[in-house]
């Protein structure tokens, strides 16, 4: 083998225009592919990504009516929908794929936050529990956070984010000052932000709207005991779970949702919870670009078709070259396998050199379309392996027929050729 391998980086490197021409076939076709599963993995990462955001793999679980979330703003809670206790949280949290979960109130309101004649046009409005800032990856970047006396106590303060603090108090110091919530006065005592700022990767005007819609709001998060100070009734908390991995997040919200729905006793079916699925929201539009990508990935196949053609047309001509050779290895005693093996191996050697030199011109086309064109990448170790195989199974189909017939040469015609 090691003799036969010697033999055909010889042959090779005797006839290196040749060579080259031959394996431009292969190069092509290995390198347009390598190119777009990189640029295929690279969007559907950034699919994912910005789905999920900066990584906090929370997962909201909410009270559902057929296909449609429940409002508590416009419907109160169906019967046999009971509060969400203490012990099923600890349910919740003892889940493998669980690492921590929050229970929360939330609006959203319009024109409902003031800062005397200033209005919030838009805000999300939340009773939160002492995990809530964790669950979703938030930190105290200004002033303090809600304390275990203003739970005990249900002091009206309120944590605001950095929207709500622009719009409410332009530059001023907001730490102190006193804000109304559906008239109800409350002291801002902090200003959150995310511990991991992310901005998705806006490539169109579709992804504007998928991505940035949910985070054009403000939020301003206050103590759950006074919720009912503001709404007067109570109602079933939602509950959001950090998975302890991205890919647990759908595992995580199935779960939670399932153990919730164990303690429901309603009559109307279709009332259920749910998780928010992000992760099946990213997989159907990585379903929907991949689909497009695949005919690509068909269309640069034919290349390889082509360069396999090339491979079997050159080792005719290197057979029909070597005749006397061959016939004189078989008047030594050659036997046809040995014959058949030496070319075999060289018409591999050929395209698996053509195979790495795809990968490389693949792997910088790729870089190359992503510098023009935004279009993030993503090198794939298993496809570019895949594809050197690849690239000598093409070597050893194509050069079985000049093989073959090398093999089957009759050795005293093949010294007698001239």
């Amino acid at each position: 083998m090691l003799e036969n391998i010697r033999l055909s980086f010889q042959g090779i490197w005797g006839h290196k225009m040749r060579s080259v021409l031959t394996m431009l076939g292969i190069i092509i076709g290995i390198g347009s592919i390598i190119a777009i599963v990189s640029t295929i993995k690279g969007t559907n990462e950034q699919i994912k990504q910005n789905l999920v955001g900066a990584g906090n793999n929370a997962v909201k679980i909410q009270l559902y009516q057929g296909d449609v979330p429940i409002d508590f703003a416009f419907q109160s809670a169906p019967a046999g929908v009971p509060e969400i206790s203490k012990t099923v949280l600890e349910e919740i949290t003892d889940l493998e794929e669980v690492e921590t979960a929050s229970l929360y109130h939330m609006r959203n309101e319009y024109d409902a936050v003031y800062r005397n004649a200033v209005s919030l046009g838009s805000g999300n409005i939340i009773g939160v529990d002492e995990n809530y800032l964790d669950v979703y990856g938030y930190q105290i970047v200004k002033g303090r956070g809600i304390s275990k006396s203003d739970y005990e106590n249900k002091n009206k303060v309120a944590l605001i984010d950095k929207t709500t603090a622009l719009n409410l108090f332009s530059d001023q110091d907001p730490i102190g000052k006193t804000i109304e919530i559906k008239g109800e006065p409350f002291t801002v005592v902090g200003v959150v932000g995310k511990k991991a700022e992310f901005q998705p990767v806006i490539n169109s005007l579709d992804d504007y709207y998928r991505y940035m819609n949910s985070n054009s709001s403000g939020m301003i998060c206050i103590p759950d005991p006074v919720w009912p100070m503001i709404y007067n009734f109570d109602e079933p908390k939602n509950l959001v779970v950090r998975a302890t991995s991205t890919d647990d997040m759908t595992a995580a919200g199935e779960k939670a949702a399932e153990i919730l729905n164990g303690y429901l006793y309603v009559k109307d079916t279709s009332i259920e919870y749910r998780g928010e699925d992000l992760m099946e929201q990213a997989k159907q539009l990585q379903e929907l670009s991949n689909s497009t990508n695949q005919q690509l990935i068909w269309i640069a196949s034919i290349s390889l078709l082509v360069g396999g053609i090339g491979v079997m047309n050159i080792m005719l001509v290197s057979v029909t070259e070597r005749t006397r050779e061959i016939g004189l290895k078989k008047a030594l005693g050659a036997r046809k396998r040995k014959i058949l093996a030496q070319f075999l191996t060289e018409a591999a050697v050929l395209t698996l050199l053509g195979g790495i030199i795809g990968i490389g011109a693949g792997i910088a086309l790729a870089y190359g379309i992503s510098g023009l064109s935004s279009v993030p990448v993503a090198i794939s170790v298993p496809i570019s392996l895949i594809a050197v195989l690849f690239s000598v199974v093409i070597g050893i189909v194509f050069g079985f027929i000049p093989s073959l017939k090398a093999a089957n040469m009759n050795p005293i015609d093949a010294l007698r050729y001239e």
